[in-house]
This record gives structure tokens, sequence and C-alpha cells, in this order.
């Protein structure tokens, strides 16, 4: 993917996407909307004509955004709610909300994370827990409660995808970074768990797990705080994705037919077929499938893992 940010923007919002239809009006909730990917997949959606509820612990900047959508006319809604992701309580409340005002969630979509520069040898045991809090337990209960809400509504279609990262698939030679790629490297399996319970539950609601490579964003400044030198070279060293690109990412995964249940590798042309994925190649995509029509393999279709990196990164 490439393109400066308005561009891909402006690619977004441009008209409504094909497959994105079925999803007009309908209620999308969005972690950690408050900036990055999250604001900018909120956006996207708005821009497809959903209603989405974006949460962060702080929502001035989601407030911010919501005024822009609706002065920008798009046809959805952004709204803004409050909540710690690392409180279960805080969690539960916004669902509750949500169904009350609301009726429901039909898609989740589990982007808020956070890293701490928590090394394994000697790492606070603090940093760890609000990593695991976030990363892995707020997510996983957001899935759960995504899930129920679709359930009890007898929602068939709904979709949860969850933001994940390429240090849930490869451990960084970055110390400062080993217990964060430990939680995406939970995400990557409570992803094909999820995918499997569903597949048992005999619904056809979808998982699917998105893993950019290094995205610019705020990610490295709040990771590096006092080395703010250092978070910046993060970005300077090679060619990332933007928040955008992700965003694009999500909405290609949601228009796509309710009966393919969607995995992709975006890669640099240059690479090779990824050896833990199977099929054949369509649009320089990769992967291999399972239907939730019928419940078993189709090898026309694909499912897992998406896994982004810049079109200029050869690996």
């Amino acid at each position: 993917m490439s393109g400066s940010r308005s561009e891909v923007g402006a690619r977004l919002g441009a008209t409504a996407r094909a497959g994105m239809e079925r999803w007009r009006d309908r209620l999308a909730l969005v972690t950690g909307a408050s900036g990055g990917i999250g604001a900018a997949v909120a956006r996207a959606l708005v821009q497809q004509g959903l209603k989405v509820v974006g949460c962060a612990r702080t929502v001035g900047n989601i407030e911010e955004l919501a005024a822009e959508c609706k002065s920008a006319g798009y046809p959805g809604t952004l709204i803004p709610h409050r909540c710690d992701l690392s409180s279960e309580e805080d969690i539960l409340s916004m669902f509750s909300a949500v169904r009350s005002q609301h009726s429901g969630v039909d898609i989740c979509i589990n982007n808020a994370g956070l890293a701490r520069p928590d090394t394994l040898l000697s790492g606070s045991t603090s940093g760890w827990k609000d990593m695991f809090s976030v990363n892995v337990l707020g997510l996983s209960i957001c899935a759960r409660e995504a899930y129920q809400s679709m359930k009890e509504r007898k929602v068939d279609d709904g979709h949860i995808i969850n933001i994940n990262s390429m240090y849930g698939h490869q451990v960084s030679p970055h110390s400062a970074i080993h217990f964060y790629s430990a939680t995406k490297y939970a995400v990557t399996a409570l992803t094909e768990g999820l995918r499997q319970e569903l597949r048992e539950a005999q619904t056809h609601i979808r998982a699917t797990c998105i893993s950019p490579e290094v995205v610019e964003t705020q990610f490295a400044f709040k990771l590096h705080d006092k080395d703010p030198e250092k978070a910046a070279a993060t970005y300077e060293r090679i060619k990332c994705l933007e928040p955008e690109d992700v965003a694009e990412a999500v909405l290609y995964v949601l228009s796509t037919p309710p009966h393919v249940q969607v995995s992709l590798v975006l890669t640099a042309p240059t690479l090779e077929e990824p050896s833990h994925l199977r099929g054949g190649q369509q649009g320089g995509l990769w992967g291999w499938g399972e239907c939730p029509g019928c419940l078993k393999p189709c090898a026309f279709q694909q499912i897992g893992d998406i896994q982004m990196r810049p079109t200029e990164q050869v690996i």
C-alpha cells in the first residue's frame, strides 16, 4: 500500500465500498479510537455509513473526530465512550450502555493495545500486568461480550476483528518489546481459538486477525516516552505503514461476502509465498480458507491472519 495519508484518506471516503452496503446503519465498536489506527478505522467506518462507538480512556480526541465527521457530512455517526479497557467493570458497563442505547454490537474491532519498555530480565511486574490486562484480557472480554450481544439478538453475520502486530508472529531482537510481543502472540492464538469456537457453535460470525508491520502512530513515543529521539528513529529507519492503510484492510475484510471468512497476507512483490499458508494467488493475496457456509475447507476461500508489510520493504 502506498500514497500520502491524505490520498489514502480520500480513497477510503471517496465512495461507498462495494460489499459494505449490508453494514450501513449497523453498529461497530472500535476500541482505542482516540488516535492512530483506531481513529483511522472509526473514520473509515463512519464514511461507510455505520454507527461507530469509539472508546478510549480519554475521549477528547474522539469527540473532535466525531465533530469532524459530522461537519464533513459522512453518512454514519461516531459516538465517543469513555472506557478503561484494563477494567472489566468499565468494559461491561460500556456493553450495557450500548445494549440499552443502540441495541447491541454487530462488529467488534479490538484495536486498543499498549507497550511498556519492561524487559524479561529486569522489567517491572506492574508493566507486564498493564500490557496483559489491555492486550489480552481486555481484548478477550470485548470479544466475549460482542459475541454474546450478537447471540442474544440472533445476529449471525457479525464480525470480530483483532488488530494484532507482526510481533505476534516473530520475536524482535529488541528486548524492550519482548513481553509486548508475548501478548501479541496471545492475540494470534486467541483469534484462531475464536474462529474454532465460532465454527463449533455453528454460527457464521467471523473472526479475523490483522497484523501490521510498523505503523507510524504515537505508539513508539509512548513506549519510549523518556527518549523521544529513539522513538522518532523507529519511524525513520524504514518505510512505515500509515493508520489509513490498516483501515483499508479492515474495510476489505468487512466487505467480503458473508460466506467468506477472510485471511490475507499483504507482502512486497519480491517475497515468496509464505510457507505456512496454502492455496492460490488472487490479486497478490495468498491464503487458504474454511467456508463458514459449509463449515469445511474450501480452496477458494481465504482465512486466518492478515499480515501487512509496506510494499517497499523487502524482508
